[in-house]
């Protein structure tokens, strides 16, 4: 897999995502999550050849044998690090290295982390989902393919110039990613040899759309209680403003001996916030 920025010939091109990075037909320069996931992946593959694959394996990989497996958690995070073979655990590294970089840098390391970690567990949610309805038998599911095709969706959606070489040719990215959800849907309602892992790349990719799709809407939802919150501590504090000029009033005209002890705590923690805004102790 490889990939480039086709830009159409505009200079100034820009992502319809603002302050999407560019990508030019060089190799990508690894960011730090990137790196720690391909190394994390390298080591644990390390270990599976030198005779831990069935340990790791019976423990971490997907596994919906029975409800009691299904609802064990830390299988939806571990099964995306073991890998069935090296020519497995290289098309899904690869797909990392090309496509990880990019979105980390957009979205920054700690995001980039959840929505990897997000797509390749819900890939393995939907695997589960199709075995408990009893629309394909159970089996161990290993590999981080959901993760890296939702990646892929999301690229897709973020950045509709890329494009991505498949067996050598090249695939505008929106291409790939529309003709990879139909195969996955296809092989799925066929049930090919591999449909629990194609049922693990369409929930990644699923997963990684709606991602993206959803964030305008988390935004509006986030300004809107930022909104509510100000708006309430704007009431609170016209509110305990209004207390103060009752109370300063009083003062005035019955002086300080008619306020009561609450009064009088309310007039002292007000003294000490202006005092603290004023810079005094």
């Amino acid at each position: 897999m490889g990939i480039y920025d086709r830009d159409y010939s505009q200079q100034n091109f820009q992502s319809r995502f603002r302050n999407a990075p560019q990508m030019r037909m060089t190799f990508p320069s690894l960011t730090p999550m990137v790196k720690r996931l391909l190394i994390i992946n390298f080591v644990i593959f390390f270990v599976q050849t030198l005779g831990g694959d069935k340990f790791l394996t019976s423990w971490f990989s997907v596994a919906p044998f029975s409800l009691f497996y299904s609802l064990q958690i830390w299988r939806l995070i571990g099964y995306q690090f073991l890998h069935g073979g090296i020519i497995h655990i290289f098309l899904n590294m690869l797909g990392l290295f090309f496509l990880g970089p990019t979105l980390e840098q957009h979205w920054g390391s700690k995001r980039f982390l959840y929505f990897y970690l997000g797509c390749g567990a819900a890939g393995g949610l939907f695997y589960i989902f199709l075995v408990t309805v009893g629309f394909l038998p159970p089996g161990f599911l290993v590999g981080a393919s959901g993760a890296i095709l939702g990646m892929l969706a999301a690229c897709a959606i973020l950045f509709p110039h890329f494009v991505v070489f498949i067996l050598f040719f090249p695939v505008p990215i929106r291409v790939a990613a529309v003709a990879g959800t139909l195969l996955y849907i296809f092989l799925i309602i066929t049930k090919s040899l591999n449909a629990g892992g194609d049922a693990a790349h369409l929930g990644g990719m699923v997963a990684g759309a709606a991602y993206v799709f959803a964030r305008p809407f988390r935004a509006k939802l986030k300004l809107k209680k930022q909104s509510r919150r100000w708006e309430q501590n704007l009431s609170k504090q016209k509110e305990v403003q209004f207390e103060l000029d009752r109370i300063l009033e009083k003062v005035h005209n019955h002086g300080m001996h008619s306020l009561t002890r609450k009064e009088k705590n309310i007039l002292r923690r007000a003294t000490q916030q202006q005092n603290t805004k004023n810079g005094r102790t």
